[in-house]
């Protein structure tokens, strides 16, 4: 596995590739990697001759400096996992490659109609930093596909949106997000759970799990079930941002006649911010 620092060397790297006919995927990451990561990896060498894998904690998309500096960072472990996945070049740049006039005065991707709502509402700013290193990353390594992760689904739309307005010709592929044995969707923020919250960190999926399994029964009353389901995270400690029932397509609200929807939520359990969504589709 090549290691590169610099936007100069990733282009001769992969224009090498591209030269010889051979096809690039991209797993963009923020390190501190898990089973979830190394999964967009596999997902990454099914797609392509050669896989290109990135660490950057893009500080753009922190809204707490606190948050930023606190973030797990674990760069021997990670280039030791990616190495043994068969990542052909690991990509780690520095603040300055992907920001070379600093933050401040950095050019911005915003896809608005996708990045104020859910998450967004919470976290403003976040999707903006988000969108804004992945459009760079982009033409940095200007892949063929690149790959994310399902579990963070409106990430996952924003960054087609962005894919699909902005013209890049790049596939991307969202893969199914990696739990743990209790249900725990896989985050390197599970890190900051304390034991007795780790145990009862699964009552996320669960509860999501439970609206997902009363609309396929039937039910059709979207915003009592997202109640429902709030209050009982809240009874085992969650202090929940929100949890709602939304178009898969476009996280518009879900109205009676859409037939794919996702549940989404996120909420804190003592000091770590969990996301996690569940898919539904309903037979026409």
């Amino acid at each position: 596995m090549r290691l590169v620092a610099t936007h100069e060397e990733i282009g001769v790297v992969t224009g090498r590739w591209r030269r010889a006919g051979e096809g690039i995927a991209f797993v963009p990451t923020m390190g501190n990697l898990h089973a979830g990561h190394l999964e967009l990896v596999r997902a990454a060498r099914g797609l392509a001759d050669r896989v290109v894998a990135s660490i950057f904690v893009n500080p753009l998309q922190f809204n707490d400096g606190a948050d930023l500096a606190a973030y797990p960072r674990t760069p021997e472990e990670d280039r030791a996992l990616l190495h043994a996945a068969g990542v052909d070049a690991l990509f780690m740049p520095d603040a300055a490659q992907v920001y070379p006039r600093g933050m401040a005065a950095a050019t911005r991707v915003e896809v608005p109609a996708l990045s104020g709502i859910l998450c967004g509402e919470f976290r403003p700013g976040h999707f903006t930093g988000v969108a804004t290193v992945v459009a760079a990353l982009f033409n940095m390594v200007r892949p063929d596909a690149a790959v994310f992760g399902e579990k963070d689904y409106q990430q996952l739309l924003i960054i087609r949106r962005l894919v699909e307005d902005l013209r890049f010709p790049i596939r991307i592929e969202g893969v199914a997000t990696v739990r743990e044995e209790d249900g725990l969707a896989y985050s390197s923020r599970n890190a900051y759970l304390a034991p007795p919250e780790r145990r009862r960190a699964a009552e996320l999926y669960r509860a999501l799990s439970g609206v997902r399994d009363a609309i396929v029964g039937g039910r059709r009353d979207y915003s009592a079930l997202a109640e429902a389901a709030l209050r009982r995270l809240e009874s085992v400690g969650f202090r929940p941002e929100y949890l709602g029932v939304r178009r898969a397509a476009d996280l518009a609200p879900a109205g009676p006649d859409d037939r794919e929807l996702r549940v989404l939520a996120a909420g804190y359990l003592g000091k770590a911010r969990l996301i996690d969504n569940v898919g539904v589709v309903l037979s026409s």
